[in-house]
């Protein structure tokens, strides 16, 4: 008995990003790849526009190589998030690089109070 068969939604972890797919962990022993001809219909310019290394999705299993523990996967016309995306931009603020601007006085006198403890305890 195969332990993916063909058609069936699994869900892994992506563990690599390449340009010409994604690389998905299944279990311990089985892996994955995403062709990227399998990530959308439309034309794939970034791969990592679709997914994160770390991010656990749900794929449609194509093909598996029972021999190899190697799985085809797709997640092409399918909602293959587990989770939303995270995008990881900041947002701006009115005031900028301000406090770190404010702050850089404070924190280098700091050091250089600590700097000269340290040579004064060595002497």
């Amino acid at each position: 008995m195969l332990k993916y068969e063909k058609g069936k939604i699994v869900t892994g972890q992506v563990t690599g990003i390449e340009k010409y797919g994604i690389f998905v962990s299944l279990d311990e022993f089985y892996s994955g790849l995403i062709h990227i001809s399998e990530i959308s219909d439309g034309f794939v310019k970034d791969i990592n526009d679709y997914v994160d290394i770390g991010e656990t999705i749900q794929a449609k299993v194509v093909e598996t190589d029972e021999k190899a523990y190697h799985v085809r996967l797709s997640i092409k016309n399918m909602n293959y998030r587990t989770t939303k995306k995270r995008t990881g931009k900041l947002k701006e603020t009115i005031r900028g690089f301000d406090p770190l601007e404010e702050k850089l006085p404070v924190w280098i006198s700091q050091k250089l109070r600590e700097l000269q403890q340290n040579e004064i305890s060595e002497k």
